[in-house]
């Protein structure tokens, strides 16, 4: 049986709680908050929980249940109070303080033991869901140094480095190859097909979750075969249409090999994220051999690029209430810059048609 701490001066008040609960817990009295306090400092950790009357000589409930926040006793035992008040003030002051429920006098023994029964359960469930947390929390906080140190290991070998050039290499070779493309259009037809481009390179501790996530082997061989967006590129495009001919110009270059496409613009994403994903086999230069690296290449409209950054920081903001709303909403924004980018590409042609 749990053990139940009853702390009020009335002796009338202790024998009658007693009385209530001494079927279903073990029930222990003290006079006042001195003696409570000695008695918590001895067995707290036996104590279910802790029944207490605010008004006592010496040492009163407001000054034990300081006394109990100050030592972080409340994280471990629920307090209810016990109170003939029924005042706002008085049960606001107690619950800032950490009070888990109140006990009104006169005393209902069935009111009494449903809110000493439920205030323990949903404390020892409460408790329980920290504990979970915490160790889940470790786990990932070691998992995070493990493949920091991992990272480190890889970003000292000589090979991975040198599996990292080449990959820059890769992105370098298509910035050049986009920027030609983007001189020569602007040449032919007065405009340019893309607005910018952005590149990454994915970093080492990136690199090593994503084979261990994956279940691949944690070398520079498996890094080659089994990962295709070390290496990535975004091209930001003006219009849709853009974004078509630059890939298929791209594409159709004899050196450049295409091996594999995801077209998120025709076919987008549940959530409404658009943009048009190749993996290419890009052709590098090196001093004594021709190499092909693998990239990514994304394309997107300036109004594509714009909803999934946004999309993208506002899916990890925490708790947030009305999930499924928001998520309703991101997608008809979607939904609705997808028309914007027609609309707009259809003005430009209207423009173009005149010129003509």
């Amino acid at each position: 049986m749990q053990k139940i701490l009853v702390v009020d001066d009335t002796e009338l008040n202790r024998e009658l709680l007693h009385e209530i609960l001494k079927d279903e817990y073990i029930v222990e009295m003290a006079e006042d908050g001195t003696q409570a306090l000695e008695m918590l400092r001895e067995s707290r950790e036996k104590v279910g929980a802790l029944l207490l009357d605010l008004h006592m000589p010496g040492m009163d409930g407001f000054a034990m249940i300081a006394h109990m926040k100050e030592k972080g006793w409340l994280k471990k035992i629920p307090v209810l109070v016990i109170s003939s008040e029924n005042t706002a003030a008085v049960e606001s002051r107690c619950l800032e303080l950490g009070v888990s429920d109140f006990i009104h006098r006169p005393f209902e023994s069935s009111v009494v033991r449903n809110r000493v029964r439920n205030t323990m359960e949903l404390f020892a469930s409460r408790n329980q869901l920290e504990q979970k947390v915490e160790v889940q929390t470790e786990t990932l906080k070691r998992q995070y140094r493990i493949i920091q140190l991992q990272a480190e290991k890889l970003r000292e070998a000589k090979p991975f480095n040198k599996l990292m050039t080449e990959y820059s290499s890769a992105i370098m070779e298509l910035e050049t190859r986009l920027k030609i493309l983007n001189a020569e259009f602007s040449q032919e037809y007065n405009r340019n097909p893309f607005e910018s481009i952005k590149s990454r390179l994915k970093t080492a501790a990136s690199i090593y979750e994503k084979l261990e996530r994956k279940g691949y082997p944690i070398t520079v061989e498996s890094i080659r075969e089994n990962l295709t967006d070390v290496a990535g590129v975004r091209v930001i495009c003006s219009f849709p249409d853009d974004i078509y001919r630059l890939a298929k110009l791209l594409t159709r270059q004899e050196d450049m090999i295409l091996v594999s496409e995801k077209d998120y613009i025709k076919n987008p994403k549940p959530n409404g994220y658009r943009s048009l994903h190749l993996i290419l086999d890009v052709p590098i230069f090196l001093s004594s051999e021709k190499k092909y690296i693998k990239a990514e290449v994304q394309f997107r409209t300036i109004a594509m690029d714009f909803w999934a950054s946004l999309e993208h920081k506002l899916k990890y903001k925490k708790n947030v209430d009305d999930t499924d709303e928001i998520v309703g909403q991101l997608k008809a924004c979607a939904d609705s810059i997808e028309q914007l980018d027609y609309q707009m590409q259809e003005i430009r042609n209207r423009i173009d048609r005149s010129r003509m």
